[in-house]
């Protein structure tokens, strides 16, 4: 059962902030996330702002993998979250993800919705805030970047769950946003 709440008038519900997060680790890394940047753009989001790329080691079950480039992105949309949801998974199929490879396999891209707006949400698809985002240095240090302030709807301020967290996880700056938004870098 979803726990988010959507308007019950029949109105479109209005814009909100949806931090994304982006990775991928099977071919040109950079290449996969710029299409998936674009695909994003063009599935009813409006991209704001775009972190830096950083070259980050793989966490999860599979760690015997190649690296991830991961990025942030915020984002502005009207969808529901799991409308938001359908279309991000749309585009990792799109670019070549697997549906049936194992959690946390290697990816061409990978999106997650971190958080949307001030909403929670909760199915058995999807869980916003994302379940790891207070534990994960590659979210937290391209998010914070974005913006210092972000916190989640409960107040958990995404800055000082960073400070919390071991340095052991190697997140480390790459590339500049402009290595995937060229010309329209913010």
């Amino acid at each position: 059962m979803s726990r988010s709440s959507p308007p019950e008038d029949g109105r479109p519900e209005r814009s909100r902030a949806a931090l994304l997060s982006l990775g991928s680790n099977i071919g040109s890394r950079r290449a996969n996330l710029r299409a998936a940047l674009e695909r994003l753009a063009a599935a009813d989001l409006v991209i704001e702002r775009c972190s830096a790329l950083y070259d980050t080691d793989p966490v999860g079950e599979i760690t015997d993998q190649r690296s991830f480039l991961n990025m942030c992105v915020l984002a502005r949309t009207q969808l529901p979250a799991a409308q938001l949801l359908a279309r991000c998974k749309a585009i990792e199929l799109a670019l070549g993800r697997d549906p049936d490879a194992p959690r946390h396999a290697p990816r061409p891209v990978d999106i997650d919705i971190l958080l949307l707006g001030s909403e929670r949400h909760r199915d058995e698809r999807l869980q916003i805030p994302h379940p790891a985002l207070l534990e994960r240095r590659f979210y937290l240090i391209p998010a914070l970047e974005i913006d210092f302030e972000l916190a989640t709807p409960a107040g958990e301020r995404l800055a000082d769950a960073l400070a919390l967290l071991p340095v052991e996880e190697g997140v480390r700056f790459a590339y500049p946003a402009s290595a995937v938004i060229g010309a329209q870098a913010r």
